[in-house]
């Protein structure tokens, strides 16, 4: 049974994700700064384009609520940055 491992479109999307993981994580494991909010937004952003573009090849990955929330969440965290 030879069983196909992820695509590479998912590989960066999970790629993407473990990144923003250690880039939150790692300020409350050290004690340093926190991450600029623009580089979590922009992060986030990258890894929405990569969803849409994962869903425009395959019809069972189109999440538009998911996509809605990651815009979120890109958008608060946007509005948090302008107001520091």
């Amino acid at each position: 049974m030879n069983r196909a491992g992820p695509g590479p479109l998912t590989a960066v999307s999970l790629l993407l994700l473990l990144l923003l993981a250690g880039l939150l994580l790692w300020p409350l494991l050290s004690g340093g700064p926190p991450p600029s909010p623009y580089l979590i937004a922009g992060l986030l952003f990258a890894r929405l384009g990569v969803q849409v573009w994962r869903a425009q090849r395959d019809e069972r990955l189109k999440r538009p609520s998911s996509w809605a929330i990651d815009l979120l969440l890109i958008a608060l965290l946007l509005w948090v940055a302008s107001n520091q």
